[in-house]
């Protein structure tokens, strides 16, 4: 395949080595110094790490290069919300049988000997519900500051799952209704997440004690990350019967069911509720940023950082792109590998925003009634961009002025530096 990559994409393989070369993995979570933080010594949490690598291929890697026992923590604080999902995503459970199991999982996850075998036979992540005990063991074996967290946002992720399983199971509605409610979902099954994880960086001292606070920015990020899985994830959830897509932005373009964005050939409509989609997915983006700037552990930023920048690229792939209603796509391997070695610090990821919203607007259409909207929306992360990071300042060797001459604000701070100097 890399010998393919050359002869078709010389510039893609090119990345490929570089990243494979230079780009490695921090952390051994298996080395015997690791042990005491990471785990693996013991069997239980050797098979926490086994079953994360199962269940995500994405989150896997990040989290075994958080710092100390960091790394186990969100480990098992992602498996536990995997469970949930597992059973929340499985549409062979009646919802007599769902609604208690969903509710009462806070309990569950921490009762000794726990497990569930009921999936359904074609539900992916089922082993992990199977082995639960597993996670169980390790779950209890947590500090209690970090284990009240991820029991708390497991309870307040429960309850809004199983109305929403409620609902679709007792009423015809099987649509979410409103941008609103799309909105809440999310924050449901992604904003409490960035909100633990939150919780979590402030409990364990390696980030500010106030960040567990800012959790209106800890919820623009998970749901920026989980809005982007819902654009890109459409024919496979419309396929399984799981409808994300807002009634509100839809079916205002004569469309009766979902299914119909790629049955009805209507191709022009269907991009600009497309278009409307990423644009609602957008707003969340300088919110993503200022959370991002207030990060300190370099771990910790890495983690946040390469899923909102894989988050921007795929907005940008799936945007006015028809193909995205026939079959899931997926940004190339060259491409990830170039944002997670750009993924380094705030600047150069406000960058990679930048770059990507430009990509976006350039690829607007003025007939798509969310043009206008659109180009406001890009625009505001062009100017949080200007802002923090002034394009007129640049890195310069020792002894250079780091400003542009050819930029008229240069004057304008030579000036005021020399007033200043001057005082």
């Amino acid at each position: 395949s890399m010998l393919t990559l050359l002869l078709t994409h010389p510039t893609e393989f090119r990345t490929l080595v570089q990243f494979y070369i230079f780009h490695e993995q921090k952390r051994d979570i298996t080395a015997q110094q690791e042990h005491p933080t990471s785990g693996w010594d013991r069997p239980t949490m050797r098979r926490c790490w086994e079953l994360l690598d199962l269940t995500s291929r994405s989150f896997a890697a990040v989290i075994k290069e958080l710092d100390g026992d960091l790394a186990r923590i969100i480990c098992i604080y992602y498996l536990v919300l995997r469970g949930l999902d597992t059973i929340e995503d499985d549409m062979t459970i009646s919802d007599e049988v769902k609604q208690p199991l969903l509710r009462s999982f806070h309990e569950k996850a921490i009762t000794p000997g726990w497990n569930f075998k009921d999936s359904g036979p074609d539900e992916k992540d089922r082993q992990l519900l199977i082995e639960y005990d597993t996670v169980v063991i390790e779950t209890n074996m947590l500090k209690p500051e970090y284990k009240a967290v991820i029991m708390d946002i497991c309870q307040k992720m429960e309850n809004g799952m199983a109305d929403y399983a409620h609902k679709a199971a007792t009423t015809s509605t099987v649509y979410l209704e409103t941008v609103a409610e799309y909105d809440l979902y999310c924050h449901y099954v992604a904003g409490l997440v960035g909100e633990g994880v939150t919780r979590i960086w402030s409990a364990t001292g390696k980030e500010a004690p106030w960040l567990c606070d800012q959790l209106e920015l800890a919820n623009s990020m998970g749901l920026l990350l989980q809005k982007t899985n819902i654009i890109r994830d459409f024919r496979e959830d419309v396929d399984d019967r799981r409808f994300f897509w807002p009634r509100e932005l839809w079916a205002k373009y004569g469309f009766e069911e979902m299914k119909d964005l790629y049955e009805k050939g209507d191709v022009e409509h269907a991009t600009w509720i497309q278009s409307g989609m990423v644009l609602d997915a957008l707003r969340h983006a300088t919110d993503s940023l200022d959370y991002l700037k207030l990060l300190k552990n370099q771990s910790i930023f890495i983690f946040c950082a390469i899923p909102v920048t894989m988050a921007m690229a795929t907005l940008s792939l799936c945007f006015m792109n028809p193909e995205m209603f026939q079959r899931n796509i997926k940004i190339r391997k060259a491409e990830a590998a170039k944002l997670i070695m750009r993924s380094t610090n705030p600047r150069e990821v406000a960058l990679v925003f930048r770059d990507y919203a430009r990509k976006i607007h350039s690829k607007a259409k003025p007939q798509d009634p969310n043009f206008l909207r659109l180009s406001v929306t890009c625009c505001k992360i062009e100017q949080w961009c200007e802002q923090h990071y002034p394009s007129f300042v640049t890195l310069a060797p020792a002894g250079q002025s780091p400003y542009d001459p050819l930029d008229k604000r240069t004057a304008i701070v030579q000036v005021e530096e020399k007033r200043i100097k001057e005082i």
